[in-house]
């Protein structure tokens, strides 16, 4: 069953909305899905689906031949075989050392050549608003096989998470974080009937009690994670991102909540002062930090908070044909770059995330150049969407490598990423899984 190595399946209560949420999302999507791999449908070469209520397990598959670079250790190792058995890694190194491996599912493998190709683990995307499978797809094509929610609307990420389980080439592996605790949420506080008693608040979700109750659905709802922010938007001309729209106490708040239900906290961020509050209010990570100052990378460093910069937006913001956006951009993005740098330096824990929303999708490939034109070393680079996003995210035991016991995601591309990291923004192959990911 293609599940989490380090996670047990949602609740029934979870399924049961996921199921609902899903059948919305396949409907949008129903030509791309009726090809995937799921019950209705006949199986890929490899594929097994078990019993009709539970998922599929994953595809059994070889990819031989090519250059498999580990990013933990750094390891080259040429003319490489990884063996995917039922989406998990059976062997992954020399031809040598996989060749009995390789021979005990050959009969039941597809066999995926990558001579003169480069092989890695599949990338993670820490920090992505996907909303419709027709993202989610596209964001899996582009090399994101696993990734963690920024949040989204009405739930959608939850049903995505589904969609993932039953279909690993149609979605990536997510993290949800369902709807974000925000000052004034307006209509997303209709995602839940549970939600709608807060509209009646005059001064919005500010209150402990209405912090708490915001987390607490959310988490019952079958949310992993929970984003909150200190500061307005970058995004809308008409916000200021320096205005701090929560304290030092209401974010403390929002992280107690989360722990007492056994999440971490995502925090939209980018003053100084407001980075400042939310890592001392115990926050997980910090989202886009672009004025993160060094008394606080002190304290992240100590604390182990991630820092995700999300400079492919900043990147984008610069090139937004709003001109107040575009100086904003403009404005930004050499900041987190040094921001960036001197976290690195630091030891500070860094993740990549694009950020991508609203149906416009970068390939996570971009973060890790925009983390290499920031200073960072290539292997570094790669490592901040491979192991440092998959610890960030929880899934440090199962994605970020091609490794025994590691879920069966990988990329192939055409160049060595140590000499040009930007050929990780065009995949040549993504498998998630063990099962090949179509093109779009």
């Amino acid at each position: 069953m293609c599940l989490d190595p380090v996670a047990a399946p949602p609740s029934s209560q979870v399924t049961r909305r996921g199921v609902l949420a899903g059948a919305a999302v396949l409907a949008a999507g129903g030509a791309a899905v009726a090809g995937s791999a799921s019950p209705a449908t006949a199986a890929p070469r490899g594929v097994s689906h078990g019993g009709s209520g539970r998922p599929p397990r994953g595809g059994t598959l070889i990819i031989d031949g090519g250059t498999l670079l580990d990013p933990l250790t750094g390891r080259v190792t040429e003319d490489a075989v990884v063996v995917i058995e039922d989406g998990v890694v059976r062997a992954a190194g020399a031809r040598g050392a996989t060749r009995r491996d390789a021979a005990a599912v050959r009969e039941k493998a597809r066999v995926v050549h990558a001579d003169g190709r480069w092989v890695l683990p599949g990338l993670v995307d820490a920090h992505i608003h996907l909303s419709t499978h027709a993202e989610a797809h596209r964001a899996l094509r582009l090399g994101a096989t696993s990734v963690r929610s920024g949040s989204t609307a009405f739930y959608q990420d939850i049903a995505l998470r589904e969609l993932a389980r039953w279909a690993p080439d149609q979605a990536p592996r997510m993290r949800a974080a369902g709807v974000f605790v925000t000052p004034k949420p307006g209509d997303t506080l209709l995602a839940d009937p549970d939600l709608a008693p807060l509209l009646r608040l005059k001064d919005g979700i500010r209150t402990p009690e209405a912090l708490r109750r915001m987390v607490e659905v959310n988490l019952s709802r079958g949310a992993d994670v929970i984003k909150t922010r200190v500061n307005e938007r970058a995004g809308s001309p008409t916000e200021n991102p320096l205005t701090q729209v929560y304290d030092r106490d209401q974010l403390s708040a929002t992280v107690a909540a989360a722990r007492r239900g056994g999440a971490t906290v995502l925090c939209h961020s980018y003053s100084e002062k407001g980075v400042h509050d939310a890592v001392l209010a115990g926050v997980h990570s910090i989202e886009h930090g672009v004025y993160l100052g060094e008394r606080t990378m002190h304290h992240m460093r100590e604390r182990g908070t991630f820092f995700t910069p999300t400079l492919a937006a900043m990147a984008s913001l610069a090139a937004d044909p709003d001109p107040v956006l575009a100086e904003r951009g403009r404005v930004f993005l050499p900041i987190a770059r040094r921001a960036v740098l001197r976290a690195f330096e630091l030891g500070v824990p860094i993740a990549a995330g694009t950020d991508s929303s609203g149906g416009v999708i970068d390939p996570i490939g971009r973060e890790v150049e925009l983390m290499r034109e920031a200073g960072l070393p290539a292997l570094d680079a790669i490592r901040t969407a491979t192991t440092g996003a998959a610890r960030l995210i929880g899934l440090e035991r199962g994605a970020g490598r091609l490794a025994r016991g590691f879920r069966g995601d990988a990329v192939l591309v055409d160049g060595d990423p140590l000499s040009d990291v930007s050929v990780l923004k065009a995949p040549s192959t993504v498998i998630g899984c063990g099962i090949q990911v179509s093109d779009d």
